[in-house]
């Protein structure tokens, strides 16, 4: 079934003319698919609920980042909050910011976050340091690395601002599609180079002054129209060392050298969420909920599993010999990582899990739709 876009009002944003766009993997109603039931719990795998906390309704493409023992979240009405992953005790938690459209961005000491007014806010432990207006939407998390804050913004442009007072210190524009995803794009730090996703290639910039030192296409736009061509990068991407792979949505996943630059392989998939993976596996979720796993080494199948199929499942994360998923009903899935056979579910609150299942300090942390934070422990 094809995604339902939720086109919103025509933004001007020299020289293109986009449109935010917010997916939903099939339409409600009678001709949605029937999720496949699920089985008894194999409970091969012991997992157990270490705590719970609150932080409020998420309605916006968060990222929990983890900084050590630390992670790092945010609620809708932009009350940012981080916590003590080994017993999910509050650090610190900011003061309600405005409501948000992406975040967070943090290096353990600074937290960013873009407000729906299109301003980027960077915080010290709750405390907000400065904003700075921005002449376009952004969906993608800051990236906070190196005293500065780099961000992806919906008009395909990159730009770099001084961690210490917001002073823009420098902005990379690529021409694209006149569509872009309202959804968390692909912006992370490998080594001494930015790597963003820009339409549907993974390019290197200098974080020093923006220049591109590699650009890799991992898909190419299709189509007749406008809806058909769009292949942006979605996020989270999976590094192993060097080693980038990403999905374009609806169209492929790849895998690029950051070294060289250099397009490894690519493989047409049709999923609408980031990857993850590992020396030997890239792990991923298609539009129907098949978990499908490439061999990092030339992109093969290693293996597809259909029982999860039309659960409305979130992107993976792997956890030892296990990936994990989460699904629109809140339940928490486990598959083995050589196999995708079912070990073991968790439940949550009953609402969607909502961002990219982390692991810190030895603890998986899930965010529910409605607020929920649960650190699942695995023995």
């Amino acid at each position: 079934m094809k995604p339902v876009f939720r086109l919103t009002a025509a933004i001007r944003l020299a020289p293109v003319l986009l449109l935010a766009t917010l997916i939903a993997a099939c339409a409600s109603g009678p001709d949605k698919p029937k999720p496949t039931e699920l089985t008894a719990n194999p409970g091969l795998l012991r997992v157990r609920q270490a705590w719970t906390a609150q932080i409020g309704a998420v309605a916006f493409p968060l990222e929990v980042k983890v900084n050590g023992d630390a992670v790092t979240l945010a609620n809708s009405d932009g009350v940012v909050q981080s916590l003590d992953a080994r017993s999910g005790a509050s650090l610190w938690r900011s003061a309600s910011l405005g409501p948000l459209a992406a975040g967070v961005g943090s290096d353990g000491r600074l937290a960013a976050v873009v407000t729906r007014a299109n301003e980027l806010v960077l915080l010290e432990t709750g405390r907000e340091l400065w904003r700075q207006k921005l002449t376009a939407p952004s969906y993608t998390a800051p990236l906070v690395a190196g005293g500065r804050v780099f961000l992806l913004t919906a008009d395909r442009s990159v730009t770099a601002l001084d961690g210490a007072s917001g002073r823009k210190l420098w902005t990379q524009q690529r021409p694209g599609e006149p569509l872009v995803l309202r959804q968390a794009g692909v912006l992370l730090a490998v080594g001494e180079t930015v790597v963003v996703g820009m339409g549907g290639r993974l390019i290197g910039l200098n974080p020093a002054n923006g220049v591109v030192r590699w650009d890799a296409p991992v898909a190419a736009p299709r189509g007749t129209n406008d809806i058909e061509r769009l292949v942006d990068l979605v996020g989270p991407a999976a590094r192993d060392g060097n080693v980038v792979c990403a999905r374009a949505f609806q169209a492929a996943v790849g895998c690029v050298d950051t070294t060289r630059g250099s397009l490894l392989w690519t493989k047409p998939a049709a999923g609408l969420v980031g990857v993850q993976g590992d020396e030997k596996f890239v792990f991923g979720v298609e539009g129907d909920s098949k978990v499908i796993a490439w061999r990092r080494a030339d992109g093969e199948r290693a293996w597809v599993s259909e029982r999860l199929r039309f659960r409305g499942l979130g992107a993976p994360l792997l956890v030892g010999r296990a990936i994990v998923v989460g699904e629109e009903t809140g339940l928490v899935h486990w598959l083995a990582r050589d196999d995708g056979a079912a070990l073991t579910r968790m439940p949550t609150d009953g609402s969607a899990v909502v961002a990219a299942p982390v692991l810190a300090a030895g603890t998986l942390v899930v965010v529910t739709r409605n607020g929920g934070i649960f650190g699942f422990k695995p023995e």
